[in-house]
């Protein structure tokens, strides 16, 4: 309007080119046509009352001006650093009502261009009063309050503290059992659904408001978003650092170590949640509370952008080093939640963000979004070939569970956590569909039926168990074979039966398993006990049951190659370890009922024929009652001593 008067005056020396261009201005913009009665009035005035009318309202308006320029010039002179809205709020109303008047007199012919002079030494205060009072006024961050609980998941890695081979390089040297395993994965804490807080006290956002709203109408909305963007993006640059998150350009990323680089996605999975759900929503309200009124829209729209890019982009460059970096199947799972956690924060984000203006933020983010989403398939696929592709000969000590098949239950039952996630991520190959089906053929498993995920966790612990059934073969020793088996395959049927597995894979398969188990409990009895049953059979003893046909060496020599044979067993297989006691137990009785009963009857047959004579004690050396308590010490793992003398041990 001001700039419109100053047209009018200057090409007023005719009255049809003041005509015209008022015309051309109200074409322009409406607002304009007012320019019209504001010069008719003025005319009026000073052809009717001689110039003295015209001059006394001049003379009001100076005084107006003068007046309003006094209480700016007053908080100049003082050099208060900021205004004393709380210790006296009636100089700082005074001094608002003052620029409210200047700001009406910049639109008058008479005295606008003082009128302006003053106005930008008021704005020019206002400006740092605007910045004083929201950089005093801003709530620290509390991070504590925002986090809810943290679920904790035992995973038993084999984590090779940033070693460039893959975790499952480390399987022969990293048999721990899952209560002593210190390494955990943690999924992220989850927010309340309808968490607040306070960016800016709420007693100065209308303080805030009043500044900013005669600041725009002063013409100075680009000085007052700048300061506005400033400040506050200097804030959500403490609070990044607060939640744990550095400015680190992707090449420092990708040379951090894993456990580090862990803690850190970790941080990245919180602050995702906490900076867009909290934090930049509570921006988005702050600039709207600020910012609120006719013709602000566009405002409000730049200063939040402005205000909040550089925090969303930062945290997007964080993941993108994520997404481009080596790929190793310990990382799957802090992948996955990143992915989670920035799914989950997509429909936010695309609110806070909703201008055509800025939707390059959103785009950003839904690509960093799918590079997560390759990135955790990649690394399954990668875990899948690895699981396939191990070839480790190197025996378990004592027959006990493999750490392959350690790593990877523990692996999938976390998995299946994911499931929703890599259902919509995973898609079944050719390759891995002839797996499953293979798999059940054996199983009675329809896997038309089961999810994606279902059908790739059943491939994969196919591939596992096809794997263990190869290294059973490394052990010479027939009985430990089976032993290795029985302990590995009751470990993947216990942490299928225990978890969401169970209902992915069903019952029928967890059945199918346990009969495997019995199986090889039936192959270890013949592999390990037949030799020494053997030497109880009565053939060979004697004929016709006569004591005289009975073979007083052969039957020396059949206690004395059973005495060798249990003696050997009991050697070994003391050593052998059965971690499942239920099983360890079940061994045992099936060992008592094969053993005892043939020994009590060759005994009772045959002993009497050497108990009568000379160093009967050496061949006759246990009692079935030694021998039931000897076997209490088969597969706990340590060397059994053979004593006759020994304490009998209570069954």
């Amino acid at each position: 309007m001001a700039a419109a008067q100053r047209i009018v005056r200057s090409l007023g020396t005719s009255k049809n080119v003041t005509e015209d261009m008022i015309l051309i201005l109200s074409n322009f913009d409406n607002r304009l046509s007012t320019i019209t009665d504001l010069l008719s009035t003025t005319s009026a005035a000073g052809a009717g009352g001689g110039g003295g009318g015209g001059d006394a309202a001049k003379c009001q308006r100076e005084e107006e001006l003068e007046s309003s320029e006094k209480i700016v010039l007053r908080f100049e002179s003082q050099n208060q650093q900021s205004f004393p809205w709380e210790e006296s709020p009636e100089e700082v109303s005074e001094y608002l009502c003052a620029v409210d008047n200047i700001i009406r007199l910049t639109e008058d012919m008479a005295v606008m261009e003082r009128a302006e002079s003053v106005l930008q030494i008021a704005m020019s205060r206002l400006e740092d009063e605007f910045r004083h009072v929201l950089i005093r006024n801003t709530v620290p961050l509390d991070a504590g309050q925002l986090y809810g609980s943290i679920r904790r998941y035992s995973l038993s890695f084999a984590s090779n503290d940033g070693n460039d081979r893959d975790s499952i390089d480390g399987f022969e040297t990293s048999v721990e059992e899952e209560e002593s395993v210190s390494c955990y994965h943690e999924r992220g804490a989850s927010l309340g659904g309808d968490l607040f807080v306070d960016l800016v006290h709420p007693e100065a956002v209308l303080d805030l408001k009043e500044i900013a709203d005669r600041m725009i109408r002063s013409g100075y909305e680009k000085e007052c978003c700048q300061v506005y963007s400033s400040v506050r993006r200097d804030v959500l640059d403490e609070c990044l650092a607060i939640l744990g998150i550095e400015r680190v350009s992707i090449e420092e990323v990708q040379k951090i170590e894993w456990r580090c680089l862990d803690e850190k996605m970790k941080k990245w999975i919180q602050a995702v949640k906490v900076v867009i759900r909290v934090l930049l929503s509570g921006e988005k309200r702050l600039c709207d509370q600020i910012f609120a009124g006719a013709g602000s829209e566009l405002i409000r729209e730049v200063c939040f952008t402005e205000t909040a890019k550089g925090c969303v982009l930062q945290l997007l460059n964080f993941a993108e080093a994520i997404v481009i970096g080596r790929r190793s199947s310990e990382k799957l799972f802090r992948i996955l939640d990143m992915y989670e956690a920035l799914a989950e924060a997509m429909p936010d984000l695309q609110m806070l963000f909703s201008s055509d203006g800025v939707d390059f933020v959103c785009n950003e983010a839904r690509g960093i979004l799918d590079g997560l989403g390759e990135a955790a398939k990649g690394t399954f696929v990668e875990f899948e070939n690895a699981v396939r592709n191990e070839t480790s000969r190197k025996p378990v000590q004592g027959g006990e569970i493999h750490p392959l098949t350690r790593y990877v239950m523990n692996y999938v039952k976390l998995l299946v956590d994911y499931s929703d996630s890599l259902n919509v991520l995973l898609e079944i190959s050719g390759e891995n569909s002839d797996n499953v089906e293979a798999d059940n053929g054996s199983g009675n498993l329809d896997v038309r039926v089961m999810s994606p995920i279902g059908q790739r966790l059943l491939s994969l612990i196919s591939s596992l168990e096809s794997n263990i059934e190869e290294k059973s073969k490394v052990y010479e020793d027939g009985g430990m074979q089976y032993v290795f088996l029985m302990n590995n395959i009751l470990y993947i049927v216990q942490k299928v039966k225990d978890s969401e597995l169970g209902k992915l894979l069903g019952d029928n398969w967890v059945r199918k398993r346990r009969g495997l188990v019995r199986q090889h409990a039936t192959s270890y009895l013949r592999a390990s006990w037949s030799k020494v049953l053997s030497c109880l059979k009565d053939e060979g003893v004697g004929s016709g049951g006569s004591s005289n046909n009975i073979s007083k060496v052969t039957l020396k020599e059949r206690f004395k190659n059973f005495n060798l044979g249990f003696e050997e067993i009991y050697r070994n297989q003391t050593t052998w370890k059965v971690p499942d006691p239920q099983l360890r137990e079940e061994l045992r009785i099936s060992i008592s009922e094969k053993v005892l009963p043939a020994y009590r009857a060759f005994l009772g047959r045959f002993g009497g024929h050497l108990e009568s004579g000379r160093h009967a004690g050496k061949y006759i050396k246990y009692t079935p009652e030694d021998l039931e308590n000897y076997m209490l010490d088969l597969f706990e793992g340590t060397p059994g001593v053979l004593n006759n003398t020994r304490k009998k041990i209570s069954g």
